[in-house]
């Protein structure tokens, strides 16, 4: 069952990113929008280097107030370039030593982390393909048995796939493209209502229990090697963009999704359980922006929380991404 989900989840990416590209480019050169509000390049190419660093998190609730447990994958920095020619985006990137030396300490992180935002016409789309192996628990010395190290599990892997699709009513004056991608320019400040809605199917598991046996008696979830949801439902939210000078930018949007999960924990037996669980998703970003030169920072991300059948307290897997671009439109 569970292959049957990731092949349709992959398929489902595929056809997502096939129909819109194209869209995207359709959107660019035709729709119409008010051109006091931002501007569109259809014609040019933009050049970009950056930093990027992904983060993928999988926090289990702990019993009373004792801490929680927080697994996290020991992303790389990475150091890239790219074009970008009709809203088609080519970047290539690498995490080298010199950006990374500080991280050598918790231990590899190995898979696939793909992170998709897609702009078409009155849409924004984000798809989701994760699979982390390798975490460590933060902070160090906890659940080690050296308090200088960090516990780390090589074993333990995540699959997380997700898509959501949400409509932007006021496309015509407000852009996504010119606060993320800055392949347009926003010049006046303007936002949009948020509406649509989103599913996620997410596991982890590890060879031996997830919860270190030296603080097993703090989690209800002691004894558990795998863990999974699905998540379904809509949501709504707001989005906007504040412009100083026509120039420098702050951009702010949080989706707010409620939508029914079905979890199962697997350990010496299988519990299943079915909620109404929470969602977000958020994109922040700052700069400045004109018809040539672009500098900016942006922080794209989502979160999802779940209760499972052990503990009344919830479960928390956030993932996303954070960058610093600099680009030019030739």
């Amino acid at each position: 069952m569970k292959k049957h989900k990731i092949f349709y989840f992959s398929l489902l990416a595929v056809l997502v990113i096939s129909i819109t590209n194209p869209l995207t480019v359709k959107a660019q050169k035709d729709f119409p929008h008010d051109t006091s509000y931002y501007e569109t390049f259809p014609h040019t190419i933009t050049g970009r280097l950056f930093l990027s660093r992904k983060y993928v998190h999988l926090n289990f609730p702990a019993n009373g107030g004792a801490s929680e447990l927080e697994y996290k994958a020991n992303a790389k920095v990475n150091l890239g370039a790219g074009i970008t020619l009709h809203n088609f985006s080519l970047n290539i990137f690498y995490g080298f030593g010199f950006l990374n030396n500080s991280t050598k300490e918790k231990g590899k992180t190995k898979g696939l982390d793909l992170q998709l935002h897609i702009y078409p016409n009155k849409w924004a789309i984000d798809v989701l393909a994760v699979f982390p192996k390798g975490f460590y628990l933060d902070p160090k010395g906890y659940a080690s048995n050296n308090p200088n190290t960090y516990y780390y599990r090589p074993d333990i892997k995540q699959t997380l796939f997700g898509l959501s699709a949400y409509r932007v009513p006021n496309k015509e004056k407000f852009s996504y493209r010119a606060a993320i991608l800055q392949t347009e320019w926003q010049k006046r400040s303007a936002g949009s209502v948020l509406f649509g809605g989103q599913v996620y199917y997410g596991d982890v598991k590890g060879d031996s229990a997830l919860v270190p046996k030296k603080i097993q008696n703090s989690f209800a979830q002691a004894g558990l090697t795998e863990i999974s949801f699905l998540n379904i439902g809509p949501g709504i939210g707001y989005a906007y963009t504040l412009v100083m000078a026509k120039h420098f930018f702050i951009t702010g949007s949080l989706i707010a999704n409620l939508g029914v999960n079905f979890s199962t924990e697997k350990g010496s037996s299988k519990e299943t359980k079915v909620s109404l669980s929470p969602a977000e998703i958020f994109k922040t970003a700052v700069g400045y922006n004109s018809r040539t030169w672009s500098v900016a920072a942006n922080w794209t991300g989502n979160g999802i929380w779940f209760k499972g059948e052990s503990s009344s307290k919830d479960y928390f897997w956030p993932t996303g991404q954070i960058r610093v671009v600099v680009s030019k439109k030739f």
